[in-house]
């Protein structure tokens, strides 16, 4: 990563997150993917612009793009590195007009993130950060806030993030480990940057997940101080032979006990 500059991407997730927001404003057609999920003209607006603007700056790099094929993974395990990109993560958010949608980017390499954008079209608000470099905030354009994940205090309640869309009950029986914490449910990847810029603590996620979905969250959670672990705390992994994701434990802090409770399943 040394060897590419990476200063480029959080505008282009800006220049795609504006294009979203122009669709979501002016008004929009929803279509069904062959996997029943929904695809909007921003998804494919907001995939064309990335994909089109990272061949100029980063002709070298593959990319793979949840709104495109992907390569075989005999072709993709042999990649040094490559961007991995959601146009739109939580398409069905923005078909409900709740506000709660984002653009994502992240750089992969040996199977792990290395740096990751989140711009939240609405909130004009880009999360950049990966493992070494420190997670920042910056709203309409300005400049750079430093972010950083914070842990739960002891005796107080655990906050936690669930999602808006895919609420599941694994899920509600794991954070029922936990007495009095609190739930609070969003949308897309925000709630990695909830996790990043201490809104929350603690973010199980025991649904499956698609690779795109994750990694630039979780690269900004690992700039911001925060972890991201398979349940049984080992290494999560990405460019897999299957792109769908297990379940994973995201949380803002690095011990894995909480009121003698333990995070890991």
């Amino acid at each position: 990563m040394r060897d590419l500059d990476l200063s480029a991407l959080g505008g282009i997730a800006r220049l795609a997150g504006h294009a979203v927001l122009e669709i979501y404003h002016n008004g929009f057609s929803v279509e069904e993917k062959a996997d029943h999920s929904p695809l909007t003209t921003a998804d494919t607006r907001s995939s064309a612009l990335i994909l089109e603007a990272l061949a100029q700056v980063y002709p070298d790099v593959p990319v793979v793009c949840e709104e495109t094929k992907a390569a075989p993974y005999e072709t993709r395990r042999r990649y040094k590195r490559f961007f991995l990109v959601d146009p739109l993560d939580g398409t069905k958010e923005f078909i409900r007009r709740n506000d709660e949608f984002c653009v994502l980017i992240a750089l992969i390499e040996a199977g792990q993130p290395v740096y990751g954008v989140i711009h939240a079209p609405v909130a004009d608000t880009l999360y950049c950060g990966g493992p070494g470099i420190p997670a920042t905030r910056r709203v309409a354009g300005g400049d750079a806030v430093p972010i950083r994940a914070v842990a739960p205090v002891p005796g107080q309640p655990l906050l936690a993030m669930g999602s808006r869309s895919h609420a599941d009950a694994a899920t509600a029986a794991y954070l029922a480990r936990f007495p009095g914490v609190r739930l609070v449910s969003r949308g897309s990847a925000l709630k990695f940057a909830a996790l990043a810029e201490g809104a929350c603590h603690l973010y199980p996620r025991l649904a499956p997940t698609w690779e795109w979905d994750t990694a630039a969250g979780h690269a900004v959670l690992l700039g911001a101080g925060g972890a991201l672990t398979v349940p049984d705390g080992g290494e999560f992994r990405y460019n897999k032979p299957e792109l769908l994701n297990g379940p994973f434990i995201a949380r803002s802090f690095s011990e894995d006990a909480i009121d003698g409770n333990s995070i890991l399943i």
